[in-house]
């Protein structure tokens, strides 16, 4: 039973993985429709860029954090004793 569970466990962290990742990539394409807009209205487009990059700093942090959650979350938790 406790396979099972960690099994469905597992499968469901994928998938609140998968939505999270759907999630930051709609933030990502929002952003860069927002910066062809602000361009559009005439902003500089240093000044979009600038702004551009201070909007994806929290999207790459949280991808970061999402990248390092799914690798422990890989990382073995039996002992070698266990595997004889």
């Amino acid at each position: 039973m406790k396979t099972q569970g960690k099994q469905t466990q597992s499968t469901r962290q994928k998938f609140y993985r998968q939505i999270i990742t759907m999630l930051l990539l709609i933030q990502t394409m929002l952003i860069g429709v927002n910066a062809k807009n602000r361009i559009q209205q005439g902003d500089s487009p240093i000044e979009v860029l600038i702004w551009m990059i201070n909007q994806c700093i929290p999207v790459l942090k949280q991808a970061s954090s999402l990248k390092e959650k799914q690798k422990k979350s890989l990382l073995p938790t039996h002992h070698h004793s266990e595997d004889k």
